[in-house]
């Protein structure tokens, strides 16, 4: 089982910052190979500075959905709004932080 860090509120994924029914995703960070829900959480609860994804990178596994803990690559997030496994809605407003994640 993947384990999720940070302020989480429940088993899909959900922290303090980001509650909606859609905010079912955890992002694992390159600097620290873990998993969490938000960049928020990561800053909270690491010493260290966020390091992104290069988009090279893209077809490492570094998304997990809350709902069926099912990992997609990078490049399958960013190409659909639903778990390709449980077809679970993300919230498509995470848009607006991929450059917190990723380089784009």
């Amino acid at each position: 089982m993947v384990k999720v860090y940070g302020s989480t509120v429940d088993d899909e994924t959900r922290c303090t910052h980001y509650q909606t029914p859609l905010d079912v995703i955890a992002i694992k960070f390159k600097c620290c190979d873990k998993y969490y829900p938000c960049y928020k959480c990561h800053n909270e609860h690491e010493s260290h500075q966020i390091v992104r994804w290069e988009s090279s990178e893209f077809d490492q596994k570094a998304i997990l959905c809350g709902v069926c803990k099912h990992e997609l690559t990078i490049n399958e997030y960013m190409m659909t709004e639903t778990c390709p496994n449980c077809n679970a809605h993300f919230n498509n407003r995470c848009k607006f932080h991929y450059h917190l994640y990723f380089v784009i």
